[in-house]
């Protein structure tokens, strides 16, 4: 969310923050919740730990909860404006959409992709009504890295990677870094140290996947997860959001301590 506001020009601190922040964090969590609701009987096969099939909690109870997050969600962004809530509108289409199909189409990592984008997007459009070429060369940036990192997920209950060549999209995120790094508003040895840190890091998450050693999937997928605030602090930095991006960083760690504590996915 702040990453899309600093993208646009605006400033993330003010009164409609909290309202794209709130209703973003619901679209997260009410995704998540259908998630499992939809994979229910999926993971009694495969994923009996998961809380479903373990009995902590009803499959209807968690359909119920997601819904209602993912309407208040939508609801929350049209009170900043009609922009914003009709590409919420959207990013619960492209949630419902990549929830209820993931698991039987091949392309199901683009609806997650799109996603992320959606989400650049509703934060920009809540706090200024507008984007940008910067947001939106951004936006696609950040689809393409959870495109990358969604078609290795899809492998790990099966802890092995099939085709190697649809993770080259991970190649675009490095680029838009590179070229928002040199022609940015505000370069900075921040911004290029929080890129070359995203690239380190995402290098060795690669290198786990193709290693293909028991539990390797599962690390360098989570690991790509928390690359996507690495990738959002190196934006804000170019921006010259300079205590943004460090929050986004402080997130990045934040995240991987976390995993450590309860699975990344």
């Amino acid at each position: 969310m702040l990453a899309g506001a600093v993208l646009v020009g605006a400033s993330p601190w003010q009164t409609n923050t909290a309202i794209a922040l709130v209703s973003l964090t619901l679209f997260y969590l009410g995704g998540m919740y259908l998630n499992d609701a939809c994979d229910a009987e999926i993971d009694a096969r495969e994923r009996a730990d998961r809380p479903i099939p373990r009995g902590d909690v009803g499959r209807l109870t968690v359909t119920l909860l997601g819904s209602l997050m993912l309407v208040v969600g939508a609801l929350a962004l049209f009170l900043t404006n009609l922009a914003a809530g009709v590409t919420g509108l959207a990013l619960v289409a492209a949630i419902i959409g990549y929830d209820g199909w993931h698991k039987r189409i091949g392309w199901s990592p683009l609806l997650m992709g799109a996603c992320r984008l959606l989400t650049y997007l509703a934060a920009a459009f809540a706090l200024t009504g507008s984007v940008g070429s910067a947001l939106l060369a951004g936006a696609f940036g950040l689809a393409c890295h959870v495109v990358g990192l969604t078609y290795a997920a899809r492998q790990e209950a099966y802890d092995r990677i099939g085709a190697a060549w649809p993770l080259v999209v991970l190649a675009v995120p490095v680029g838009v870094m590179f070229v928002t790094t040199l022609n940015g508003p505000a370069p900075s040895l921040l911004a290029l140290g929080l890129g070359i840190a995203y690239l380190a890091w995402c290098g060795r998450c690669l290198s786990l996947l193709f290693r293909r050693s028991p539990g390797d999937v599962p690390r360098a997928v989570v690991g790509l997860i928390a690359a996507i605030s690495l990738y959002d602090a190196t934006l804000m930095a170019s921006a010259g959001a300079l205590l943004a991006a460090l929050a986004a960083a402080l997130a990045f760690l934040a995240t991987l301590a976390l995993q450590r504590v309860t699975s990344g996915t």
